[in-house]
Protein backbone atom coordinates (compact mmCIF):
# COMPACT_ATOMS: atom_id res chain seq x y z
CA UNK A 1 0.00 0.00 0.00
CA UNK A 2 2.82 2.70 0.84
CA UNK A 3 4.66 1.47 -2.23
CA UNK A 4 1.68 2.31 -4.42
CA UNK A 5 1.39 5.72 -2.38
CA UNK A 6 5.00 6.42 -3.39
CA UNK A 7 4.07 5.70 -7.05
CA UNK A 8 0.94 7.79 -7.09
CA UNK A 9 2.74 10.47 -5.79
CA UNK A 10 5.43 9.94 -8.02
CA UNK A 11 3.46 9.73 -11.08
CA UNK A 12 1.31 12.98 -9.64
CA UNK A 13 4.52 14.93 -9.23
CA UNK A 14 5.94 13.87 -12.84
CA UNK A 15 2.22 14.99 -14.25
CA UNK A 16 2.86 18.27 -12.31
CA UNK A 17 6.44 18.50 -13.96
CA UNK A 18 4.72 18.00 -17.37
CA UNK A 19 2.38 20.20 -16.62
CA UNK A 20 4.88 22.93 -15.69
CA UNK A 21 6.85 22.03 -18.83
CA UNK A 22 3.68 22.14 -20.92
CA UNK A 23 2.67 25.33 -19.72
CA UNK A 24 6.22 27.06 -20.03
CA UNK A 25 6.51 25.95 -23.56
CA UNK A 26 2.75 27.68 -24.11
CA UNK A 27 4.04 30.59 -22.45
CA UNK A 28 6.77 31.27 -24.66
CA UNK A 29 6.39 34.32 -27.25
CA UNK A 30 8.81 33.82 -30.11
CA UNK A 31 11.59 35.79 -30.66
CA UNK A 32 11.88 38.86 -32.87
CA UNK A 33 13.03 38.83 -36.26
CA UNK A 34 16.63 40.74 -36.34
CA UNK A 35 19.00 41.48 -38.44
CA UNK A 36 22.85 40.67 -38.54
CA UNK A 37 24.66 41.65 -41.76
CA UNK A 38 23.12 40.97 -45.03
CA UNK A 39 20.65 38.10 -43.10
CA UNK A 40 17.61 38.41 -41.26
CA UNK A 41 17.99 36.74 -38.00
CA UNK A 42 15.63 34.51 -35.18
CA UNK A 43 16.77 33.59 -32.18
CA UNK A 44 20.13 33.65 -33.28
CA UNK A 45 19.70 31.83 -36.45
CA UNK A 46 19.42 32.71 -40.36
CA UNK A 47 15.56 33.53 -41.09
CA UNK A 48 14.33 32.63 -44.59
CA UNK A 49 10.66 32.81 -45.98
CA UNK A 50 8.48 32.75 -48.34
CA UNK A 51 5.65 35.00 -48.31
CA UNK A 52 2.59 37.18 -49.81
CA UNK A 53 0.55 40.34 -49.87
CA UNK A 54 -2.86 40.49 -48.18
CA UNK A 55 -3.20 44.12 -48.47
CA UNK A 56 -6.95 43.96 -47.57
CA UNK A 57 -7.27 41.70 -44.25
CA UNK A 58 -8.52 44.91 -41.98
CA UNK A 59 -10.86 45.98 -44.21
CA UNK A 60 -12.72 42.10 -44.24
CA UNK A 61 -12.10 41.87 -40.85
CA UNK A 62 -13.51 45.22 -39.82
CA UNK A 63 -17.05 42.64 -40.00
CA UNK A 64 -17.13 39.85 -38.33
CA UNK A 65 -19.57 38.15 -41.04
CA UNK A 66 -16.12 38.30 -43.00
CA UNK A 67 -13.36 37.15 -41.04
CA UNK A 68 -13.58 33.57 -41.72
CA UNK A 69 -11.69 34.71 -44.97
CA UNK A 70 -8.85 36.15 -43.07
CA UNK A 71 -9.08 32.81 -41.49
CA UNK A 72 -8.88 30.94 -44.22
CA UNK A 73 -5.79 32.87 -45.90
CA UNK A 74 -3.85 32.24 -42.99
CA UNK A 75 -4.42 28.76 -42.99
CA UNK A 76 -4.10 27.97 -46.44
CA UNK A 77 -1.09 29.76 -46.05
CA UNK A 78 0.34 27.99 -43.50
CA UNK A 79 -0.38 24.83 -45.48
CA UNK A 80 1.51 25.94 -47.96
CA UNK A 81 4.51 26.84 -45.61
CA UNK A 82 4.41 30.72 -46.29
CA UNK A 83 5.67 32.45 -42.95
CA UNK A 84 5.39 36.13 -43.85
CA UNK A 85 2.46 38.63 -44.92
CA UNK A 86 2.59 41.77 -45.66
CA UNK A 87 -0.52 43.80 -45.41
CA UNK A 88 -2.43 47.25 -44.17
CA UNK A 89 -1.94 49.16 -40.80
CA UNK A 90 -4.26 52.14 -42.48
CA UNK A 91 -7.63 53.07 -44.47
CA UNK A 92 -7.54 56.85 -44.13
CA UNK A 93 -10.81 58.50 -44.59
CA UNK A 94 -13.83 56.33 -46.91
CA UNK A 95 -15.32 54.18 -46.75
CA UNK A 96 -14.57 51.61 -43.41
CA UNK A 97 -12.23 53.78 -42.56
CA UNK A 98 -9.71 53.11 -39.57
CA UNK A 99 -8.74 57.09 -39.42
CA UNK A 100 -11.96 58.40 -39.54
CA UNK A 101 -10.00 62.13 -39.29
CA UNK A 102 -7.07 62.99 -37.98
CA UNK A 103 -6.54 61.13 -34.41
CA UNK A 104 -10.37 59.91 -34.81
CA UNK A 105 -10.61 56.03 -34.99
CA UNK A 106 -13.10 53.28 -35.48
CA UNK A 107 -12.86 50.84 -32.83
CA UNK A 108 -14.33 48.37 -34.92
CA UNK A 109 -11.74 48.85 -37.55
CA UNK A 110 -8.95 48.13 -35.42
CA UNK A 111 -10.84 45.66 -33.66
CA UNK A 112 -10.36 44.02 -37.29
CA UNK A 113 -6.75 44.62 -37.70
CA UNK A 114 -6.80 42.84 -33.49
CA UNK A 115 -8.13 40.09 -35.55
CA UNK A 116 -5.59 39.57 -38.31
CA UNK A 117 -2.73 39.71 -36.03
CA UNK A 118 -4.17 37.17 -33.75
CA UNK A 119 -5.10 34.49 -36.46
CA UNK A 120 -1.09 34.93 -37.91
CA UNK A 121 0.42 34.54 -34.69
CA UNK A 122 -2.34 31.01 -34.38
CA UNK A 123 -0.99 30.14 -37.82
CA UNK A 124 2.92 30.73 -37.57
CA UNK A 125 2.95 33.76 -39.91
CA UNK A 126 4.65 36.73 -39.29
CA UNK A 127 3.37 40.05 -40.08
CA UNK A 128 5.13 43.54 -42.14
CA UNK A 129 2.42 46.09 -41.08
CA UNK A 130 2.57 49.07 -43.61
CA UNK A 131 0.91 52.48 -42.28
CA UNK A 132 0.55 54.41 -44.89
CA UNK A 133 -0.12 54.28 -48.73
CA UNK A 134 1.34 56.84 -51.44
CA UNK A 135 -1.92 56.34 -53.67
CA UNK A 136 -5.59 57.53 -52.74
CA UNK A 137 -6.73 54.08 -52.41
CA UNK A 138 -6.97 53.41 -48.42
CA UNK A 139 -6.44 57.16 -48.04
CA UNK A 140 -2.95 57.64 -48.43
CA UNK A 141 -0.96 60.98 -49.00
CA UNK A 142 -3.87 62.51 -50.95
CA UNK A 143 -5.88 61.82 -47.92
CA UNK A 144 -3.86 63.51 -45.08
CA UNK A 145 -3.13 66.37 -47.56
CA UNK A 146 -6.63 66.93 -47.44
CA UNK A 147 -7.32 67.19 -43.87
CA UNK A 148 -4.87 69.45 -44.39
CA UNK A 149 -5.87 71.57 -46.71
CA UNK A 150 -9.48 71.36 -44.77
CA UNK A 151 -7.31 72.61 -41.85
CA UNK A 152 -6.21 75.47 -42.96
CA UNK A 153 -2.89 74.32 -43.57
CA UNK A 154 -0.95 76.11 -46.78
CA UNK A 155 -0.61 72.53 -49.27
CA UNK A 156 0.02 72.81 -52.90
CA UNK A 157 0.15 69.13 -53.73
CA UNK A 158 0.35 65.52 -52.59
CA UNK A 159 3.81 65.85 -52.28
CA UNK A 160 3.82 68.36 -49.46
CA UNK A 161 3.00 65.64 -47.22
CA UNK A 162 6.46 64.81 -46.81
CA UNK A 163 7.29 68.66 -45.81
CA UNK A 164 3.99 70.00 -44.12
CA UNK A 165 4.64 70.22 -40.57
CA UNK A 166 0.62 69.40 -40.15
CA UNK A 167 0.18 66.93 -42.51
CA UNK A 168 3.74 65.35 -40.69
CA UNK A 169 1.98 65.52 -37.38
CA UNK A 170 -0.78 63.55 -38.31
CA UNK A 171 1.19 60.82 -39.85
CA UNK A 172 3.25 60.65 -36.59
CA UNK A 173 -0.25 60.65 -34.54
CA UNK A 174 -1.36 57.42 -36.63
CA UNK A 175 2.45 55.59 -36.20
CA UNK A 176 2.28 56.31 -32.47
CA UNK A 177 -1.37 55.27 -32.01
CA UNK A 178 -1.18 51.97 -34.08
CA UNK A 179 2.42 50.80 -32.39
CA UNK A 180 1.12 51.33 -28.54
CA UNK A 181 -2.10 49.75 -29.73
CA UNK A 182 -3.19 46.87 -27.50
CA UNK A 183 -4.60 44.03 -29.28
CA UNK A 184 -8.21 43.23 -27.74
CA UNK A 185 -7.72 39.72 -28.43
CA UNK A 186 -4.03 38.67 -27.70
CA UNK A 187 -3.80 41.30 -24.73
CA UNK A 188 -0.30 41.93 -26.45
CA UNK A 189 0.64 45.87 -27.15
CA UNK A 190 1.92 45.99 -30.91
CA UNK A 191 5.00 47.51 -30.29
CA UNK A 192 5.55 44.49 -27.87
CA UNK A 193 4.23 41.70 -30.42
CA UNK A 194 6.82 39.23 -32.41
CA UNK A 195 4.37 38.22 -34.32
CA UNK A 196 4.94 41.71 -36.20
CA UNK A 197 8.33 41.42 -38.59
CA UNK A 198 8.33 44.81 -39.22
CA UNK A 199 6.60 47.93 -40.03
CA UNK A 200 6.95 49.93 -43.16
CA UNK A 201 6.23 53.86 -43.33
CA UNK A 202 4.99 53.69 -46.38
CA UNK A 203 3.64 51.48 -49.56
CA UNK A 204 5.22 52.71 -52.46
CA UNK A 205 6.12 56.47 -51.97
CA UNK A 206 7.07 59.11 -54.65
CA UNK A 207 7.78 62.60 -54.84
CA UNK A 208 7.01 64.47 -58.63
CA UNK A 209 7.92 67.49 -56.87
CA UNK A 210 11.96 66.56 -56.20
CA UNK A 211 12.98 63.15 -58.50
CA UNK A 212 16.25 63.48 -56.40
CA UNK A 213 15.47 61.70 -53.37
CA UNK A 214 16.62 64.43 -51.25
CA UNK A 215 12.88 65.92 -50.25
CA UNK A 216 11.75 61.62 -49.52
CA UNK A 217 15.16 61.57 -47.53
CA UNK A 218 14.41 63.89 -45.28
CA UNK A 219 10.53 62.63 -44.46
CA UNK A 220 12.30 59.07 -43.99
CA UNK A 221 15.21 60.40 -41.58
CA UNK A 222 12.38 62.00 -39.84
CA UNK A 223 9.70 58.97 -39.55
CA UNK A 224 12.08 56.43 -38.95
CA UNK A 225 13.48 58.37 -35.56
CA UNK A 226 10.43 58.74 -34.78
CA UNK A 227 8.83 54.77 -35.12
CA UNK A 228 12.79 54.23 -33.29
CA UNK A 229 11.66 56.12 -30.24
CA UNK A 230 8.36 54.36 -29.81
CA UNK A 231 9.54 51.18 -30.83
CA UNK A 232 13.12 49.37 -30.48
CA UNK A 233 11.92 45.86 -31.08
CA UNK A 234 10.89 45.92 -34.54
CA UNK A 235 12.53 45.82 -37.57
CA UNK A 236 11.64 49.06 -39.94
CA UNK A 237 11.90 49.84 -43.78
CA UNK A 238 10.78 52.33 -45.75
CA UNK A 239 8.36 50.65 -47.97
CA UNK A 240 9.77 50.98 -51.80
CA UNK A 241 9.90 49.91 -55.06
CA UNK A 242 13.68 50.53 -56.00
CA UNK A 243 13.82 53.42 -58.47
CA UNK A 244 16.98 54.76 -58.20
CA UNK A 245 17.75 58.34 -57.57
CA UNK A 246 20.86 60.95 -58.13
CA UNK A 247 22.75 60.10 -55.16
CA UNK A 248 24.85 57.32 -58.05
CA UNK A 249 23.85 58.52 -61.08
CA UNK A 250 25.01 55.64 -63.09
CA UNK A 251 22.90 53.69 -61.65
CA UNK A 252 19.64 55.35 -63.33
CA UNK A 253 20.17 53.71 -65.66
CA UNK A 254 18.72 50.30 -64.34
CA UNK A 255 15.59 52.32 -63.45
CA UNK A 256 12.62 51.19 -66.36
CA UNK A 257 13.11 54.85 -68.34
CA UNK A 258 12.07 57.24 -65.38
CA UNK A 259 12.26 58.24 -61.73
CA UNK A 260 9.75 58.86 -59.24
CA UNK A 261 11.41 60.88 -56.69
CA UNK A 262 12.48 57.66 -54.36
CA UNK A 263 16.68 56.59 -54.17
CA UNK A 264 17.56 53.37 -53.41
CA UNK A 265 20.43 53.77 -52.08
CA UNK A 266 20.74 56.87 -49.63
CA UNK A 267 16.81 55.85 -49.05
CA UNK A 268 18.04 52.66 -47.88
CA UNK A 269 21.47 54.22 -45.72
CA UNK A 270 19.29 56.00 -43.19
CA UNK A 271 20.35 54.32 -40.07
CA UNK A 272 17.23 53.27 -39.09
CA UNK A 273 16.25 51.57 -41.87
CA UNK A 274 16.97 48.19 -40.82
CA UNK A 275 16.47 46.15 -44.42
CA UNK A 276 15.80 47.18 -48.01
CA UNK A 277 12.64 46.31 -50.54
CA UNK A 278 12.05 46.25 -54.22
CA UNK A 279 8.58 45.13 -56.34
CA UNK A 280 8.49 44.91 -59.65
CA UNK A 281 6.19 44.80 -62.47
CA UNK A 282 7.61 44.51 -65.59
CA UNK A 283 4.10 43.81 -67.04
CA UNK A 284 2.93 47.47 -66.02
CA UNK A 285 6.39 49.42 -66.64
CA UNK A 286 7.31 47.96 -69.69
CA UNK A 287 3.58 47.61 -71.05
CA UNK A 288 4.80 47.19 -74.73
CA UNK A 289 7.61 44.93 -73.96
CA UNK A 290 7.74 40.52 -74.74
CA UNK A 291 7.65 38.61 -72.07
CA UNK A 292 11.31 37.34 -72.35
CA UNK A 293 12.11 41.45 -72.14
CA UNK A 294 10.01 41.57 -69.22
CA UNK A 295 11.95 38.38 -67.59
CA UNK A 296 14.75 40.02 -68.73
CA UNK A 297 14.59 43.61 -66.70
CA UNK A 298 13.31 41.62 -63.54
CA UNK A 299 16.73 39.28 -63.30
CA UNK A 300 18.84 42.77 -63.84
CA UNK A 301 16.56 44.67 -61.38
CA UNK A 302 17.09 41.99 -58.35
CA UNK A 303 20.64 41.28 -59.58
CA UNK A 304 21.36 45.03 -59.13
CA UNK A 305 19.72 45.82 -56.04
CA UNK A 306 20.88 42.52 -54.42
CA UNK A 307 24.41 43.24 -55.05
CA UNK A 308 23.92 47.15 -53.85
CA UNK A 309 22.04 45.45 -50.93
CA UNK A 310 25.09 43.76 -50.22
CA UNK A 311 28.30 45.88 -51.04
CA UNK A 312 26.87 49.72 -50.45
CA UNK A 313 23.64 49.58 -47.92
CA UNK A 314 25.13 46.41 -46.46
CA UNK A 315 21.43 45.11 -45.62
CA UNK A 316 19.38 42.18 -46.23
CA UNK A 317 16.43 42.52 -48.87
CA UNK A 318 13.32 41.83 -49.22
CA UNK A 319 11.51 41.04 -53.04
CA UNK A 320 7.98 42.40 -51.16
CA UNK A 321 6.08 42.25 -54.59
CA UNK A 322 5.99 41.09 -57.54
CA UNK A 323 3.20 39.29 -59.85
CA UNK A 324 1.52 38.21 -63.14
CA UNK A 325 -1.51 39.84 -64.19
CA UNK A 326 -4.55 38.25 -65.58
CA UNK A 327 -4.76 41.30 -67.50
CA UNK A 328 -2.08 40.91 -69.27
CA UNK A 329 -1.79 40.13 -73.20
CA UNK A 330 -1.94 36.29 -73.84
CA UNK A 331 -2.10 35.95 -70.16
CA UNK A 332 -3.11 31.91 -69.24
CA UNK A 333 -2.48 29.90 -65.62
CA UNK A 334 1.14 28.06 -67.30
CA UNK A 335 2.61 31.78 -68.50
CA UNK A 336 1.58 32.97 -64.65
CA UNK A 337 3.24 29.81 -63.20
CA UNK A 338 6.12 29.87 -65.10
CA UNK A 339 6.71 33.68 -64.57
CA UNK A 340 6.31 32.80 -60.60
CA UNK A 341 8.78 29.79 -60.99
CA UNK A 342 11.50 32.12 -62.95
CA UNK A 343 11.03 34.82 -59.97
CA UNK A 344 11.11 32.07 -57.28
CA UNK A 345 14.48 30.65 -59.02
CA UNK A 346 16.15 33.73 -58.89
CA UNK A 347 15.13 34.63 -55.15
CA UNK A 348 15.97 31.36 -54.10
CA UNK A 349 19.68 31.41 -55.73
CA UNK A 350 20.08 35.12 -54.54
CA UNK A 351 19.19 33.95 -50.73
CA UNK A 352 21.80 31.05 -51.38
CA UNK A 353 24.24 33.89 -50.73
CA UNK A 354 22.57 35.37 -47.84
CA UNK A 355 21.24 38.67 -49.65
CA UNK A 356 18.17 38.07 -49.90
CA UNK A 357 15.40 36.88 -47.00
CA UNK A 358 12.47 36.03 -49.06
CA UNK A 359 9.85 37.24 -51.59
CA UNK A 360 6.14 38.24 -51.06
CA UNK A 361 3.67 37.38 -53.96
CA UNK A 362 1.38 39.82 -54.78
CA UNK A 363 -1.06 38.54 -53.68
CA UNK A 364 -3.36 36.60 -52.24
CA UNK A 365 -6.93 36.24 -51.51
CA UNK A 366 -10.15 33.73 -50.44
CA UNK A 367 -12.64 32.58 -52.39
CA UNK A 368 -15.96 34.99 -52.55
CA UNK A 369 -13.66 37.94 -52.95
CA UNK A 370 -14.12 39.00 -56.59
CA UNK A 371 -14.77 42.86 -55.62
CA UNK A 372 -11.09 42.66 -54.73
CA UNK A 373 -9.69 41.31 -57.72
CA UNK A 374 -7.11 43.57 -59.16
CA UNK A 375 -6.03 40.82 -61.73
CA UNK A 376 -3.06 39.20 -59.84
CA UNK A 377 -5.05 37.42 -57.06
CA UNK A 378 -4.69 34.28 -56.17
CA UNK A 379 -6.85 31.86 -54.60
CA UNK A 380 -4.46 29.03 -53.43
CA UNK A 381 -7.36 26.69 -52.66
CA UNK A 382 -8.64 27.06 -56.23
CA UNK A 383 -4.86 27.28 -57.94
CA UNK A 384 -3.40 24.16 -57.24
CA UNK A 385 -0.61 24.26 -60.05
CA UNK A 386 0.08 28.22 -58.58
CA UNK A 387 -0.06 26.68 -54.75
CA UNK A 388 2.13 23.59 -55.58
CA UNK A 389 4.68 25.94 -56.98
CA UNK A 390 4.44 28.32 -53.40
CA UNK A 391 4.66 25.48 -51.43
CA UNK A 392 8.03 24.06 -53.03
CA UNK A 393 9.47 27.38 -53.00
CA UNK A 394 8.82 27.79 -49.21
CA UNK A 395 9.92 24.36 -48.68
CA UNK A 396 13.50 25.62 -50.36
CA UNK A 397 13.32 28.69 -48.85
CA UNK A 398 12.75 26.91 -45.48
CA UNK A 399 15.94 24.63 -46.08
CA UNK A 400 18.33 27.33 -46.10
CA UNK A 401 17.35 28.02 -42.39
CA UNK A 402 19.53 24.89 -41.71
CA UNK A 403 22.30 25.50 -44.15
Amino acid sequence: MACFSRIISFSVLFLLVALACEARVLLQTPGFVQTRNTQFILNGSPFFFNGFNSYWMMKVAADPSQRSKVSDVFSQAAAARLSVCRTWAFNDGGSQALQVSPGVYDGRVFQGLDFVIAEARKNGVRLILSLSNNYKDFGGRPQYVSWARNAGALVNSDDDFYTNVVVKGYYKNHVKKVLTRINTITRVAYKDDPTIMAWELINEPRCQVDYSGKTLNGWIQDMASFVKSIDSNHLLTVGMEGFYGDSMPEKKAINPGYQVGTDFISNHLIKEIDFTTIHAYPDIWLSGKDDSSQMAFMQRWLASHLTDSETIIKKPMIFSEFGKSSKDPGYSLSARDSFLNAVYTNIYNSARSGGVGGGLVWQVMADGMQSYDDGYEIVLSQNPSTSSLITQQSNKMIALDHV
